[in-house]
């Protein structure tokens, strides 16, 4: 008789490694993604202490070029991108009553796609001719061989093109997940606010990634010897390709947080979020409208329709508005809501992505986009709407589901702490970047002249990115603190109204160990409370 042997199970590290339990694999990515989040933030300290002073005094314009083109990708590309999509991948399943994702492997495969390609991105700096520094767009023809000819270029493809299939394959398996593994009764008007965010998110994933995918391996081709940008044009087609998938992108690292933050501003003010079918349905305008929007980064390059894309960015604005009214009208009709660390986060979600929201109106404006065009105008609005807005959004988060994730609470005191000095260091950064911007102070450049009145704001950027750093050494020590002496939070210590609360914390490995309450709406948990209290009243 034969008798089959089986396979030890992986241990430690290995076993989260390997896990296909979404769970996990959302875990594992969001820990990666803020690993390059703490690297790209010492390369930021980098750039804001070369920006002090007039003069080089820490960087070549090389190493610096090298140092603000890694920060920008690593940012987007491995942390913003894949934190929001990890977010999906671990609570999406749970909110719909699900007991797992769709095509766990391949959404394992995605995450490992993510953390090689920034591997190979990163790995640029040890090579002879350093690492890529042509910035984030990898704007052609400085990216071609004769302008760039160092292999960390090369790397810089082939790594960036794997973080993006790596985002892709997630997109669609949340996707998929939400369309096949709804629980009965979970209807798709039932589906939580964050839910919602993340079906908009996928939709504007499965459309924008391809291009780039093919923009950069075409990139990769020409620079070594395919004549496919060296044409008449072929800049400009390039940057087509490019911000075809850059503009939604900056909605695919937000949307998901705006989900995160209506959960969070919900919870604590006590309600159902308010305008839940007009937000559903404004998530999905404003996904469909983002396609549409690409050209108003190439106002001056004088080959768009300014006045369609003009036209298209500031429509934007309606279905935003509807947004930000739903989760303003939410806090001011909850009854004195609960200003727990995640609400204070949310609070400066709304407050700083407003900012960068009103500031996109000017650079949506041709003729006063040629006047802000590539300043550090532009990298104050970039950074309020995805610092200052995502950032913030995704701390929220943190806050709010770490007791479902670990079982115990992050402290409140250094919490609070966290959120005062990110918020205020956040401010001290870049807003003075609106002012140098407007003053003509160009983005991308390691130096500036001594009498151009540049020197005291670029001071006081610089000591505020230490005011951030700062604070992101009082989460890290949070952290340290709540799992080392951790303080028990129960299955669900806010009164949550969604599925994911329902369940213990951390979830088993099959999400759910007893049956699921009647799913009514989209908050089956304040159902379920209320339907209680009439029952004890009555």
């Amino acid at each position: 008789m034969t008798v089959a042997l089986e396979r030890p199970r992986p241990r430690g590290l290995l076993a989260w490694a390997a896990s296909t339990d979404h769970k996990r694999i959302g875990l594992v990515t969001l820990a990666g993604a803020f690993v390059a989040f703490l690297v790209s933030g010492v390369l930021a300290l980098l750039i804001r202490s070369e920006l002090a002073w007039p003069g080089n005094q820490l960087l070549s314009n090389d190493a610096y070029n090298q140092v603000f083109t890694m920060h920008g990708s690593a940012m987007i590309y491995v942390f913003m991108t894949p934190a929001a999509l990890a977010l999906g991948i671990y609570l999406v399943p749970l909110q719909i009553g699900a007991s797992a994702i769709v095509g766990p492997r391949a959404t394992l495969l995605g995450t490992w796609l993510t953390f090689t390609g920034a591997f190979v991105s990163y790995s640029g700096f040890v090579t002879g001719s350093g690492a890529a520094r042509d910035g984030w767009t990898a704007f052609f023809p400085l990216s071609d061989q004769a302008f760039s000819p160092e292999t960390g270029m090369d790397l810089w493809l082939v790594g960036t093109t794997l973080t993006l299939v790596g985002s892709l394959i997630h997109g669609t398996t949340i996707l998929a997940t939400v369309l096949l593994r709804r629980a009965p009764g979970m209807t798709m008007l039932r589906i939580p606010v964050f839910s919602w965010s993340m079906v908009a998110t996928c939709l504007m994933v499965l459309p924008s990634f391809p291009p780039a995918i093919v923009g950069f391996l075409l990139l990769l081709a020409d620079r070594h010897g395919v004549n496919v940008y060296d044409v008449v044009n072929g800049p400009l087609e390039y940057q087509h390709l490019f911000w075809f998938y850059a503009h939604p992108v900056v909605y695919v690292m937000f949307f998901p947080l705006v989900g995160a933050v209506a959960e969070v501003v919900a919870t604590f003010a006590r309600r159902p979020f308010f305008g839940y079918s007009a937000t559903a349905l404004s998530l999905l305008v404003f996904a469909a409208l983002s396609m549409s929007v690409w050209g108003h980064h190439m106002f001056t390059t004088g080959n768009v329709q300014n006045e369609y894309f003009s036209l298209t960015s500031t429509a934007l604005l309606v279905p935003a508005g509807i947004e930000y009214f739903g989760i303003v009208g939410t806090m001011v009709a909850g009854a004195r809501p609960r200003l727990t660390t995640a609400m204070w986060f949310a609070i400066g979600f709304v407050l700083l992505f407003l900012l960068g929201g009103l500031s996109g109106i000017i650079v949506a404006s041709p003729t006063l986009d040629y006047h802000v065009h590539d300043t550090m105008f532009v990298v104050a609005h970039f950074h309020y709407t995805l610092f200052g807005g995502s950032v913030l959004g995704l701390f929220a988060a943190v806050y709010f589901w770490f007791p479902k994730v670990t079982g115990a609470f992050l402290r409140e005191g250094l919490g609070k702490l966290h959120f005062a000095l990110f918020f205020i260091g956040m401010n001290l950064t870049f807003f003075p970047l609106f002012v140098l911007g407007y003053d003509g102070m160009r983005r991308r450049v390691a130096d500036y002249p001594g009498d151009a009145g540049f020197t005291t704001l670029n001071l006081v950027a610089t000591v505020g990115a230490a005011v951030v750093a700062l604070g992101v050494v009082v989460f890290l020590v949070n952290v340290v603190v709540s799992l080392r002496r951790p303080v028990p939070a129960g299955d669900d210590p806010w009164g949550a109204q969604t599925l994911e609360w329902w369940t213990s914390s951390p979830p088993p490995r099959e999400n759910f160990d007893r049956p699921l309450p009647p799913i009514r709406s989209f908050t089956p948990l304040l159902d379920l409370r209320e339907e209680e209290e009439r029952r004890r009243v009555a």
